[in-house]
């Protein structure tokens, strides 16, 4: 049953078609320090980060326009949706050429869809927004972003480690709060999950600190590019349950071609990946 007024959902709507342009330099040391945070190679001149067009083209907000969750305060580009929380659910982009360091890039972002559902967790509203990153009058990274606002829901219980069958090529990754820290920092998410413990638990009913889910899309992408011996030209995911600080992570390959998946340690899927060469 929803607890949102069609006049509301159709004041949003409104929003679909806004276009906002974002002109910045795409600075060696930012995407240094990104792919730091996410444990690649420093020599990014040589080698791309795993999903490095993250590091430009941030959200910058003065303190008085943050909200007490630590994100941006509701409206502006995006419409100022009521529902309390606000994830970032999935994407999917494809990648021409390289982003040229030193150099100034363009962002075009255009919101292309809202769209209300509601179930038995309560409303969902899902927002899809397009990004077009271009160099030299050239689209080099095209991205569809799905952020989805709910309702706050039931706390989360606590993820107890079960016992897995580990495949040959399968790799773990066990996220510390230092390296949730430095991926919000290079990131300039302020979003208080990732790093307030007393907040994650009290406010949000989560059981630990949350892995920031571009954090894990990028550690899967890099896993694909490690698969394929060969860089990723597309690379769409999909956030389907929390992963949380401190518990082992496992990457293995999906059921089909060029799938991958995020595993957490009681055996949930937590993200599903879909590559191409």
């Amino acid at each position: 049953m929803t607890t949102l007024s069609t006049g509301d959902i159709d004041a949003w709507r409104q929003a679909v078609g806004r276009t906002e342009r974002r002109e910045e330099i795409v600075d060696t040391e930012s995407l240094r320090r990104f792919a730091a945070a996410i444990g690649e190679s420093l020599d990014v001149a040589a080698t791309a980060p795993s999903l490095g067009h993250w590091a430009f083209f941030l959200p910058v907000v003065p303190p008085t326009d943050i909200g007490p969750d630590g994100h941006p305060k509701r409206g502006g580009f995006l419409p100022a949706i009521t529902l309390p929380r606000r994830m970032f659910a999935g994407a999917s982009m494809t990648f021409g050429a390289r982003l040229l360091l030193g150099r100034p890039a363009t962002r075009t972002s255009t919101i292309a869809t809202l769209n209300h559902k509601s179930g038995k967790t309560g409303d969902l509203i899902f927002v899809e927004v397009d990004h077009v990153i271009s160099q030299d009058g050239e689209d080099r990274v095209t991205e569809r972003q799905t952020i989805v606002y709910r309702d706050a829901g039931d706390r989360t219980p606590a993820v107890e480690e079960k016992p897995q069958t580990v495949g040959a090529d399968d790799v773990s990754w066990r996220p510390g709060p230092v390296d949730l820290f430095r991926f919000s920092a290079v990131t300039f998410n302020s979003h208080r999950i990732h790093y307030d413990s007393d907040y994650t638990r009290s406010e949000e009913g989560y059981p630990g600190l949350v892995v920031h889910g571009p954090f894990t899309a990028a550690k899967l992408y890099a896993y694909a590019r490690a698969r394929l011996g060969k860089e990723v030209r597309t690379f769409s995911f999909r956030a389907q349950a929390p992963l949380f600080v401190g518990q082992p992570v496992r990457f293995a390959p999906g059921a089909e071609p060029g799938a991958v998946v995020a595993i957490r340690c009681d055996g949930t899927t937590a993200m599903t990946a879909l590559t191409g060469g």
